[in-house]
Order: C-alpha cells, then sequence, then structure tokens
C-alpha cells in the first residue's frame, strides 16, 4: 500500500497550490495523517498535521497562516492548500500516516509515506 501525493508544480511568489495525497486504505479514518517537506540539502521537515477526524490540526510556525490541512475520509483523502506561497516553500513535499489518533509533529511516529511531490515558488 503506498499513499500517492499529487499536485505540486511551479507558482510564482503569492500564489497558491493545493495539494492532495489519496490513501486507500481501509483503516484511513482511524488514524492521523501529516505533511512533512524536504528542500535540497536540508533535513525533512514537519508541516501539518490532521487528527483522524479531521478535527485538530497541527502547523509548522512559519507556514501558519498560509496553509491549511484537510480531509476528507469517504475519499481516503488528505489535502494540503498552500497560500501566499514563498520562495522558501520550495520543496518536494510529502505526505504519511501514523497510527496515532492525534495530530503529530513527531516525523519518527509516522510509519507510511508517499513518494513525494515537487513545489517550486519562483521569485
Amino acid at each position: 500500500v503506498q499513499l500517492q501525493a499529487s499536485g505540486g508544480g511551479l507558482v510564482q511568489a503569492g500564489g497558491s497550490l493545493r495539494l492532495s495525497c489519496a490513501a486507500p486504505l481501509r483503516t484511513f479514518s482511524s488514524y492521523a495523517m501529516g505533511w512533512f517537506r524536504q528542500a535540497p540539502g536540508k533535513e525533512r521537515e514537519f508541516v501539518a498535521s490532521i487528527d483522524k477526524s479531521g478535527v485538530s490540526t497541527l502547523y509548522q510556525d512559519s507556514i501558519k497562516g498560509r496553509f491549511t490541512v484537510s480531509r476528507d475520509n469517504a475519499k481516503q483523502t488528505v489535502y494540503l492548500q498552500m497560500n501566499s506561497l514563498k520562495p522558501e516553500d520550495t520543496a518536494i513535499y510529502y505526505c504519511a500516516r501514523t497510527r496515532r489518533t492525534t495530530a503529530t509533529r513527531i516525523v519518527g511516529v509516522y510509519d507510511l509515506w508517499g513518494q513525494g511531490t515537487q513545489v517550486t515558488v519562483s521569485s
């Protein structure tokens, strides 16, 4: 089973993108999901997480107010709406599943990862 992230691309600073992550898992609605990103030469970092019900969310400080994580359990999909994009948001974005039910920024508790989608923001 794999998570399939999509929606990345090239956008100008100030623009928007919406990432999707299809997670065809029978237990999708039982677990929290997260988004992470990795820029060239940098370590993978936490971006956002959402609990199993879609009620509670966590965000990295640098993207608060610009990004919104959401999920549709009926469609087994998690989303990341990214607005007011900046060049420093350029990275490969990954979605991941944790067996925890609450949102978490701890990368080590995520056990299932997608292949990533490239987001490039030009200045």
